[in-house]
């Protein structure tokens, strides 16, 4: 069941799953995608935590309100999210975009976290030119263009050729988010530069990255390691960058260790 509430201005689309007196665990989605990338952690958490998975503000169901975003406004989204609905303290988890999220979550709204997992991020884009063509071939050819290309990046090529099935609803997911939601997203992640924050987070903090991530590589996550003083990382082997799909065994355990000692 898919549930909307006003938060920031806009609508967002949610789901809450697990105990209602469990701890919260919030999910939070990479860039074209929507919550049901988290699909295979649900079986893992819900025994013991109250699960709020939501779409990022432009994907899924949430409205995608005209761009340019920025990654203060997705934060407010969240922060407001969890207000609206009265969850109190929050373990956040953010793959990619979300780990970007979380990141500025961290250092500005440490009080309303239990703990920090970021997945599959960076702290900065090394290369932010690289979003002027994925942004207009969005617009020009619309975003099952950048379907094949984003899930060569997503996924190593043994996986891509064993579990067709899981390719094509990723695929699919990738097909159906809004344009003005991509674009709006890509404008944030492009500004990016969040590095200088991160020695300010003192929340309990997990870093998990697939050793085969093009995109947000292993380098990247080292450096949000090293700057999150007592902070640990976790490498997955045969992982791309939705290491949550790819490996979600080994990305589960990683997780739930995690959260139970926090």
């Amino acid at each position: 069941m898919v549930d909307t509430i006003k938060a920031n201005g806009a609508t967002i689309a949610y789901r809450l799953e697990g105990p209602e007196n469990g701890p919260v665990v919030m999910l939070s989605n990479s860039l074209a995608s929507n919550f049901t990338m988290w699909d295979a952690q649900i079986p893992a958490l819900t025994d013991k935590y109250r699960v709020l998975r939501y779409d990022q503000r432009g994907h899924g169901g949430s409205e995608a309100t005209k761009p340019p975003y920025s990654f203060d406004l997705l934060l407010e989204d969240a922060r407001a999210l969890i207000d609206a609905l009265g969850l109190g303290k929050v373990h956040f988890c953010g793959l990619s975009m979300g780990g970007m999220t979380g990141q500025l979550f961290g250092a500005r709204y440490p009080g309303m976290l239990r703990s920090l997992i970021l997945c599959d991020t960076s702290s900065r884009m090394p290369d932010p030119a690289i979003w002027a063509p994925r942004i207009k071939a969005a617009r020009g050819d619309g975003m099952a263009s950048l379907a094949p290309s984003t899930l060569e990046r997503w996924f190593t090529a043994p996986y891509r050729s064993k579990d067709k099935r899981e390719i094509e609803r990723v695929g699919a997911m990738i097909s159906a988010t809004p344009v003005d939601g991509f674009v709006g997203c890509c404008n944030a992640i492009a500004a990016m530069d969040q590095t200088h924050l991160l020695a300010g987070i003192k929340t309990p903090t997990l870093i998990i990255v697939g050793a085969d991530d093009p995109s947000t590589t292993v380098e990247h996550s080292e450096v949000i390691h090293r700057e999150i003083v007592g902070s640990k990382l976790v490498v997955l082997e045969n992982a791309a960058h939705l290491s949550n799909i790819e490996q979600a065994a080994e990305f589960n355990a990683a997780l739930r260790a995690f959260l139970d000692k926090h």
